[in-house]
């Protein structure tokens, strides 16, 4: 099978044979020679998934070249490494590919260029530009020399790849090895300050351009072990900074504090104008647990949380802790309330939707030596039905009864979720005669004829928090 390529391993070449062909030679007259080079697709989508170059309908990210060199008005005649083609100008966005059977690697892929030389064949030869993983222009440069008086001419043209959009997608982080951290007081020498880089992205995969001011904002959450912990970039220290990246790369550092267990940490960008300096208005957040100990190797390795509450409805996070072992530690769970997920690093975030109560979660935590695993209770508050009714969702939940020719009038209310988040209010179904619901949830009017028992579906959408239960009105 073919291995895909990698763009960074590039071959220089001085001189080979390549496309075209013919013989003769050049510089039968003393005319000026000139030369252009131009491209089938001046733009190319950037290849983030690394597919190989080819030609055809189907090669999205590569393109043809075309290089021809005239003696005067008629093309000069053919020869042997006629032309010579570098790239000048963001080798990192793309490399030069004769493919033919006489450039490829030892698996048989395309082997990739920096530079090429090439036959001349009625004046004119051809190669490819394939794309990489970067955004940016690449500029090729092509030339000529006449035989005649020696004069170089030369050519250029540039292919334009991808494109940054400059808005920030997404913050990763990395703390320096070994990528935890020793107590302030620990007697062990360990380290108590680790150097942490954080990678802003944007849409395409791209590191954000050079902001004007900073824009990533770190915050040490009041959590765990951030007592006495704080942040340092530059001359800033305390529990919030705010650092300016350089090639979409942000660095600053971790000290740890008196006490043991997580610290975690809220890395921010801003996506609306890539600066945190004059607020946040539109937040691309990550979080980071960094776990800190006062030893390591003289306990065994245990899992420090035993219950843990969460509220349907409200964002949550909270950084699982463990001790002894031989750090860095990795998390897996089972069992979780739907709605929340556990990171590699033990953060378990998300939104809970699942019925109220008590759920058994099994933890895991593996460390250099080998696994432990732990129960532990996750209490999950605030009941996932429309007040008033049970989570039963077989059972019809009823309002108050209504009588044909008075007056009614009932509002619903949902009281789970984030109370700042207005409620969507929809039925499925048909109301009693004479009977209405607004958007505020409120059923009002004068039922008319018949009486009778009627069952419909009522749902509540606050956020991405939707809760449907079947109601039923009594009409006498």
């Amino acid at each position: 099978m073919r291995k895909l390529f990698k763009f960074l391993a590039l071959s220089v070449v001085t001189a080979v044979a390549a496309c075209g062909g013919g013989g003769g030679s050049s510089g039968d007259t003393n005319l000026p020679y000139t030369i252009k080079v131009t491209a089938a697709k001046p733009q190319l989508p950037i290849n983030l998934v690394n597919e190989r170059v080819s030609i055809g309908a189907y090669a999205r990210y590569t393109t043809t070249l075309y290089v021809e060199a005239r003696e005067g008005s008629a093309p000069i005649q053919g020869g042997e490494d006629i032309f010579g083609c570098m790239i000048v100008q963001g080798l990192d966005s793309g490399a030069l590919y004769y493919l033919d059977d006489e450039h490829e690697d030892e698996d048989g892929n395309p082997a990739a260029f920096r530079s090429i030389t090439l036959d001349a064949n009625s004046g004119a030869a051809s190669f490819h530009f394939h794309a990489g993983d970067k955004a940016g222009t690449a500029r090729i440069t092509c030339s000529v020399t006449n035989p005649a008086d020696k004069q170089v001419s030369s050519a250029s043209v540039d292919i334009v790849v991808g494109a940054q959009t400059g808005q920030p997608a997404n913050v990763l982080a990395t703390a320096q090895a070994p990528g935890y951290l020793g107590t302030s007081t620990n007697t062990q020498n360990l380290r108590n300050n680790v150097a942490i880089s954080a990678l802003i992205m944007d849409d395409a995969n791209q590191p954000v351009p050079a902001p004007s001011a900073a824009n990533l904002q770190v915050n040490i959450r009041p959590f765990g072990a951030s007592a006495g912990a704080r942040l340092l970039a530059g001359s800033q220290s305390g529990t919030s900074v705010q650092v300016k990246t350089i090639g979409g790369e942000g660095q600053f550092s971790l000290s740890a504090g008196p006490s043991a267990g997580v610290i975690l940490l809220e890395l921010t960008t801003d996506r609306l104008d890539n600066n945190v300096s004059n607020g946040i208005q539109d937040a691309v957040m990550q979080l980071m647990a960094v776990s800190v100990h006062k030893a390591v190797r003289t306990a065994p390795l245990a899992i420090s949380d035993s219950e843990i509450t969460v509220t349907n409805g409200l964002p949550f996070s909270y950084a699982l802790t463990a001790q002894g072992g031989v750090p860095p530690y990795t998390w897996s769970a089972s069992g979780l309330p739907t709605g929340l997920t556990l990171s590699a690093d033990g953060v378990i975030s998300g939104t809970p939707t699942a019925p109220k109560g008590s759920y058994k979660v099994v933890v895991t935590v593996n460390d250099e030596v080998g696994p432990v695993t732990k129960n532990i209770t996750i209490m999950v508050e605030g009941e996932l039905a429309i007040d008033g009714c049970t989570s039963d969702v077989s059972a019809p939940c009823s309002l108050p009864a209504a009588k044909v020719g008075e007056v009614y009038s009932y509002t619903l209310s949902f009281s789970i979720g984030d109370p700042s988040v207005p409620v969507v209010w929809t039925i499925t179904g048909n109301l009693p005669s004479g009977l209405t619901m607004d958007a505020n949830g409120t059923i009002s009017g004068t039922p008319l004829p018949p009486p009778g028992t009627y069952t419909f579906i009522l749902t509540a959408t606050r956020g991405s928090l939707k809760v449907s239960r079947q109601v039923q009105i009594v009409v006498s």
